[in-house]
């Protein structure tokens, strides 16, 4: 399997596409005005305390107050002299408390923060607030997991800190390891003098762009190449990968034509990502809707013709769809409840496969995720988490045609709401004349039936000029 990393740079855009053997996996956009705070590390003031909601409001400098659950709390500032590592017993309004941001404001809601704090590293993540070691859950090889824990009880590390070894730490060496480990240590440091100088609100630490986030979690060594558009990119590139990753910089190459995504048959997959309907190789499809909290995938056999008894037939577009289903929540950062609807199936074992089909094509997905189980009528009740923003709230806005409805009412239905308002208007008036403003094609549906505008004429003693308009919207009116 060909991975590849490319990177196209724009004035006021930057786009990640993470590539498997020409198929587009992940897709990142990021513009400076959208850049992510997810990551970042503030020294905040408790602007509220709800004890009804067991939370708190924190000022930490942005125009949205940052969410905190007070169990989360574990350490704030009274005053300089109180020890960091020291929790009040009331939390009061004033009181000055170390965040970091993990999840983006969405809609009227704030940043959501917490107080667990980690530092991401090449291999590990440093937790100050804690004092063990642990291996994530990704690394399934036991053997891999004992040497792992192995090299960390050799490793002399401060005790005063814990580290998680990430998934890419697989196969590393103790160096490696020491290496990341060391450095993370030295960062947190820096850290916590920062802390100590900064009044709240203020921002301590910022976490990479970004390109550094894409090759920091996704240039692994299967990865055959990184391709980047931008000269000054590139060289910025070239800087972190000597510092962080030698080993993989003769990988990273400059891009000296015109369009790379074009030239990779990307952007057209680009598009794709914004359609409710995605096809599948077999002419099955689903149909992808998201709402504010709520992703409805529902799998439709569509033009699947094979002959298979009818079973046999649910269960293969089904194992089809699990794997594309996964691949488009990764592709389109879709999070909260996912409600995936498969075909019914009578067999238990089928049914089990669709959904251990599912699980292990979301086994890469860095977001946290649960799954429920699948239902006798086929029906996977899950969550993933949703940090950042989706490309599709970067690129696209609410629609002015149709106010976000998906749907604009029909030429008739707007010809008989027109002539209802016409009457409203002229009811208790005393005109000659009136003029009706509408689309064309709202013209087009009044004369269809003459008798009813001659209807109005008769009762009111009005005559009414028909004005056609193109550049208004399908359900605008205008009487004067």
């Amino acid at each position: 399997m060909s991975r590849e990393i490319l990177i196209n740079v724009e004035p006021q855009e930057k786009r990640v596409a993470i590539v498997s053997d020409g198929q587009l996996q992940e897709f990142y956009i990021e513009r400076p005005q959208d850049r992510t705070i997810v990551g970042n590390i503030y020294k905040g003031k408790i602007e509220a305390v709800l004890p009804s909601l067991g939370a708190a409001f924190v000022d930490i400098g942005l125009i949205k107050k940052g969410f905190l659950y007070l169990s989360e709390i574990e350490f704030a500032f009274e005053s300089v002299d109180t020890p960091k590592t020291q929790a009040p017993k009331e939390i009061k309004k004033g009181q000055e408390v170390l965040v970091q941001v993990v999840k983006e404001s969405f809609g009227t809601k704030g940043p959501r923060l917490s107080t667990h704090i980690g530092l991401a590293g090449r291999y590990l993540v440093i937790m100050p607030q804690d004092k063990q070691v642990g291996i994530s859950r990704r690394i399934e090889d036991e053997v891999e997991r004992r040497r792992l824990r192995q090299i960390f009880n050799d490793l002399k590390l401060p005790k005063d800190v814990g580290f998680i070894v990430r998934t890419a730490a697989c196969d590393k060496s103790k160096q490696e390891l020491m290496r990341d480990a060391q450095f993370l240590y030295k960062l947190w440091k820096r850290l916590e003098k920062t802390v100590e100088q900064k009044k709240a609100p203020s921002l301590i630490y910022e976490e990479y762009d970004l390109t550094l986030r894409a090759i920091r979690d996704s240039f692994t060594e299967d990865v055959s190449k990184l391709l980047v558009d931008s000269k000054p990119e590139f060289y910025r590139i070239q800087n972190f990968m000597r510092t962080f990753l030698s080993y993989l910089a003769k990988k990273v190459e400059f891009y000296r034509g015109d369009d790379l995504f074009a030239e990779k048959d990307i952007e057209k997959q680009i598009s794709r990502i914004y359609e409710s309907r995605v096809y599948l190789k077999s002419k099955a499809y689903l149909v992808i809707e998201p709402t504010e909290g709520l992703v409805v995938i529902d799998v439709n056999s569509g033009g699947f013709k094979k002959k298979f008894s009818q079973e046999d037939t649910a269960f293969k577009v089904n194992c089809e769809a699990a794997q594309e289903a996964a691949r488009q929540l990764i592709l389109r950062d879709l999070g909260g409840i996912v409600v995936i609807d498969f075909i019914d199936m009578e067999k238990e074992n089928h049914r089990r496969e669709v959904l251990s089909t599912l699980k292990k094509a979301l086994s890469n997905d860095r977001a946290k995720y649960d799954i429920l189980g699948i239902s006798k009528f086929g029906v996977v009740e899950m969550t993933r988490e949703r940090i950042h923003k989706t490309v599709q709230m970067l690129s696209y806005q609410l629609c002015p045609y149709c106010g976000g409805r998906g749907k604009v009412k029909s030429p008739m239905t707007i010809a008989i709401y027109a002539l209802k308002e016409l009457k409203r208007f002229l009811k208790g008036k005393t005109l000659k004349e009136v003029s009706l403003t509408v689309s064309p094609s709202i013209i087009d549906e009044i004369l269809k039936n003459k008798e009813d505008l001659k209807t109005i004429e008769y009762k009111f003693r009005v005559k009414i000029n028909l004005i056609s308009n193109p550049t208004l919207h399908i359900e605008e009116i205008k009487i004067a």
